[in-house]
């Protein structure tokens, strides 16, 4: 079979450097019987060496050349499930078929990481554990703290659904292409109970998001089509704060109060509002 390059049109550098790859597979720590979930495997960098250690993985890869190759890979492939899709488009729920939940890994091309943490979000009771190499300015956002620069909306929506763990750096010559940026693995881990509910998390990510647009406002004019600068000090914040000092949970607290207003109010439309 011909040679493979990294396709730019889907974000590819090739993981190489054999030291790195064993400690992220030691980071993973696979098992036979788990439900191993890899998303993007290119060339089988990691594949391999975890196929190695357990019984069976459900790869997911776009590219079809890579995904054929997999497919008549000498020596794994009849451990292996590859399914040629976008994993942006996929429905992870389908591959839980019994009470196993699912251990997601993989080197995440750099543009689209953000969308697919996003998208995964959505099974988050169906996960057990997820471990990505990302880029480190990314990973440096996953794991922000508050009142940093690198806490954003990403940081307040990963930290609601994960636990996040940044466990180390990647060089760049460690791939092939070398990329331009450094790269970081980390690991996301469901938290088993969350210290605040969102009585709706997609109108409390549409709030975050607003926030964090205008960051450099003060929240009484980045929440302003939420909550009033009165309504913020009733509940006990100084509405001359900005989104990045606001925790996690003063999110959650901020948009229960907002939706529960909203959706009381006399409105012909009910709630439809709260998501244009």
């Amino acid at each position: 079979m011909r040679k493979v390059f990294a396709k730019k049109s889907f974000g590819q550098n090739f993981l190489r450097d054999e030291g790195v790859i064993a400690r992220i597979v030691s980071e993973i720590s696979p098992k036979e019987g788990e439900n191993l979930i890899e998303i993007g495997p290119g060339l089988g960098a990691l594949t391999e060496p975890v196929a190695d250690l357990t019984d069976h993985i459900t790869v997911i890869e776009l590219d079809r050349e890579l995904a054929e190759k997999l497919r008549h890979h000498p020596f794994i492939r009849e451990k292996l499930d590859v399914v040629e899709e976008d994993a942006l488009r996929a429905d992870f729920r389908r591959f839980r078929t019994d009470e196993r939940k699912l251990r997601i890994y993989g080197n995440l091309p750099y543009n689209i990481s953000t969308q697919l943490l996003f998208h995964l979000m959505e099974f988050e009771s169906d996960i057990s554990d997820m471990t990505f190499m990302l880029q480190r300015e990314v990973v440096d956002r996953l794991t922000g703290a508050v009142s940093t620069a690198d806490y954003g909306r990403l940081s307040v929506m990963v930290q609601y659904h994960f636990h996040a763990e940044k466990l180390f750096d990647v060089s760049p010559d460690s791939f092939i292409p070398a990329p331009k940026v450094w790269s970081s693995i980390v690991r996301l881990t469901p938290l088993k109970e969350k210290p605040s509910v969102a009585k709706d998390e997609k109108f409390m990510g549409i709030m975050v998001r607003d926030a964090f647009n205008l960051r450099r406002k003060t929240i009484r004019n980045s929440l302003g089509a939420f909550v009033s600068g009165g309504e913020l000090e009733e509940l006990g914040y100084d509405p001359r704060l900005r989104a990045e000092n606001l925790t996690v949970d003063d999110f959650v607290r901020i948009s229960n109060f907002a939706y529960d207003k909203k959706a009381d109010a006399a409105n012909p439309e009910g709630r439809k509002w709260l998501y244009t």
